[in-house]
């Protein structure tokens, strides 16, 4: 069952203390005294479920360990799970596919504080649960912001989650610190307590789940990365060919030229990538592969949609098909329900599709099949707009097929089974407008179970599939509202709050070399130099809420204060600002490193800002303009 708005559970009755090779003593008849194996980093474990939307077994499994958090720390280690949780939900695709997602939180408390070469090579080594460290484990050949965690402690408490294999799960280990830091391979890392740190997590499992590759043009902050020299890049998101020969060639991104980029700007060709200032392109001039805070552009989103999606079986259970069927009984297909949109089930029979409307049952008494045998199929796939590659949508990750046998001859004895709800969208916390809220059903062998949706007491319709509600096909006015599925005729009845109240957002600015009152009210704020803001959201539910802004119609940024301080605000000056070789808060045109041009973007920028709260609503954007003019001589 779905949870939106992520949030530690208090109760101690809902943590499970699982551990492994718990003091095991082993006595050998005139060995002498028995040998005590010494406590595991597993034996002071405890896994916390965060979020559950089914069987570990049959979900993708997102494992997140903490290191350098003592007992007493344990409160920083579940907020920082948490903030890093709501922001990896703001982020497409997995705002839409976190129903595939299960959390799990290992707590392991260290001895000591904080992790090793933090945030310098002589730092002092801590005692730690995992042995995180900077500089790729305290490698003076290395660079300070690899962030690298013991791979054998922590597949070791990975394993402590039953259901979990290395399969169907990725770890995060967070560190405790505040110092910018991560990595993406087997297991992806982040910092905690950064002021980017949450915007790092969906970057490593970019690596680690999707294989994306760097798009920055360097490797050593602060130095060019030079000419590429290589072959055509196996990379999705980079390539040497041109825009005409991808088109000619029906290659890499040909099928979203030209497009306006999720991430800002236009999907096309943009030199530097993979580490090269020079010699190789990418889709989008930034996203979030290239620059933490934007989006995954359409090119690395539907590389992910495919990545998540290999994790789990769309097919969750179905009628047996190990014998042929009777033809006077009903048979049916339970599948996913990705909070983005609906899946689509296509029925044939004998090669001929069936008019059912989506639905997950099919009654074949109403088939009136001619005498003999027949081949039942059910096609369940994602007809998500995220993907356009025809292969991707017809991989395993999104379509799956279910065949029968249907023999007239066989007959089906009949079953007594309840109606009752299998499975639905979590109740606990409130949905958002945005989402698709679904409920299952058992399955009698000779009638087919119907669920009827009223919102606020009104009856919806349903198109066939009525398991399924997509909620922004409603249009749903701002406030609280009460979903209701049940099944008629019996007793089975689900109840959700519908959060249609997006949080809100307000901005500060430093004080203003003046300000312009507009005709129609709007205001312009006018600077000679660099200028901050603050963006303070609001809302009437627990969770976290992420804003975003965005200069001139550029791509969402997600607001995390500044670089160095999460609790300062963001700074907007003429040319940028120098962070550990980095460039922040260039107004205008944005610049990511020193090389980029730092040519002042003087004149009138439009500043929109919006929020995204835990259970998904978007806020409408607003906005206010600013004017940067040259400082007087």
């Amino acid at each position: 069952m779905t949870s939106h708005g992520i949030r530690f559970r208090r109760a101690r009755r809902t943590v499970a203390r699982l551990t492994v090779g718990c003091l095991l003593t082993v006595g050998l008849v005139g060995a002498g005294p028995a040998v005590v194996a010494a406590p595991t980093v597993a034996d002071t474990a405890t896994v916390v479920p965060v979020q559950t939307t089914g069987p570990a077994e049959k979900r993708f499994n997102l494992v997140v360990m903490g290191d350098g958090y003592t007992a007493e720390e344990m409160p920083r280690f579940r907020a920082d799970v948490e903030k890093h949780l709501n922001v990896l939900w703001s982020v497409e695709p997995f705002a839409s596919y976190r129903s595939y997602v299960n959390v799990w939180a290992v707590e392991v408390p260290s001895r000591e504080s904080g992790v090793d070469c933090d945030p310098a090579l002589d730092a002092p080594r801590r005692d730690t649960a995992l042995g995180m460290g900077f500089w790729g484990g305290c490698d003076p050949g290395s660079v300070q912001r690899l962030l690298t965690v013991d791979s054998r402690l922590a597949g070791a408490l990975a394993d402590l989650v039953p259901g979990t294999t290395g399969a169907n799960r990725q770890i995060v280990a967070l560190a405790h610190s505040d110092t910018y830091g991560g990595a993406g391979g087997s297991y992806a890392t982040a910092s905690g307590g950064n002021a980017l740190s949450a915007l790092i997590t969906p970057h490593e499992i970019g690596h680690s789940l999707g294989k994306l590759q760097d798009e920055y043009d360097y490797y050593a902050r602060g130095v060019p990365g030079g000419a590429y020299s290589g072959p055509e890049p196996s990379s999705a998101h980079h390539t040497l060919l041109t825009e005409e020969q991808m088109r000619a060639q029906r290659a890499k991104w040909w099928r979203w030229l030209g497009e306006e980029s999720e991430s800002g700007g236009v999907l096309g060709r943009h030199e530097g990538g993979m580490y090269s200032t020079q010699g190789v392109w990418r889709p989008s001039r930034h996203s979030l592969m290239k620059t933490l805070g934007y989006a995954f552009d359409q090119v690395e989103r539907e590389v992910m949609v495919q990545a998540i999606s290999a994790k789990v079986d769309l097919v969750q259970d179905h009628t047996d098909n190990s014998a042929p069927l009777g033809a006077d009984r009903t048979v049916w297909v339970d599948t996913l329900h990705p909070v983005g949109g609906e899946l689509s089930v296509r029925w044939r029979l004998d090669g001929r599709q069936l008019a059912t409307g989506g639905s997950r049952t099919v009654d074949l008494r109403n088939l009136r099949l001619s005498p003999g045998t027949h081949t039942l199929t059910a096609t369940v796939s994602d007809p998500t707009p995220f993907v356009r590659d025809p292969a991707v949508r017809a991989s395993a990750a999104l379509t799956r097929t279910v065949s029968w046998t249907v023999d007239t001859r066989a007959t089906t004895p009949v079953q007594e089974t309840e109606a009752a709800f299998t499975g639905h969208t979590a109740t606990r916390a409130p949905v958002g407008a945005r989402s698709v809220v679904y409920a299952d059903t058992t399955h009698p062998t000779r009638r087919t179970l119907s669920v009827r949706w009223t919102l606020d007491g009104r009856a919806v319709a349903d198109d066939g599939n009525d398991r399924d509600l997509d909620l922004r096909s409603l249009r749903l006015s701002p406030g609280t509202h009460t979903l209701t599925a049940r099944i008629p005729g019996s007793r089975a009845e689900s109840t959700w709050t519908v959060d249609a109240r997006p949080a809100t957002a307000a901005y500060e600015l430093s004080k203003p070399l003046r300000t312009v009152h507009r005709p129609g009210g709007a205001v312009e704020y006018v600077y000679d130099g660099a200028f901050t803001m603050r963006l303070t959201a609001r809302d009437d539910r627990p969770g976290t809420v992420v804003s975003q802004f965005r200069v001139d119609g550029d791509g969402w940024y997600t607001y995390y204060g500044w670089p160095t301080d999460a609790a300062a605000p963001f700074r907007f000056s003429p040319s940028g600002t120098v962070v550990d070789d980095l460039v922040y808060g260039k107004l205008g045109r944005s610049r990511a490193v020193p090389w980029d041009d730092a040519t002042p973007d003087y004149g009138t920028h439009t500043v929109e800002y919006r929020t995204i709260d835990a259970a998904g609503n978007v806020g409408a954007p607003s906005s206010f303009r600013v004017t940067l003019v040259k400082p007087a001589a």
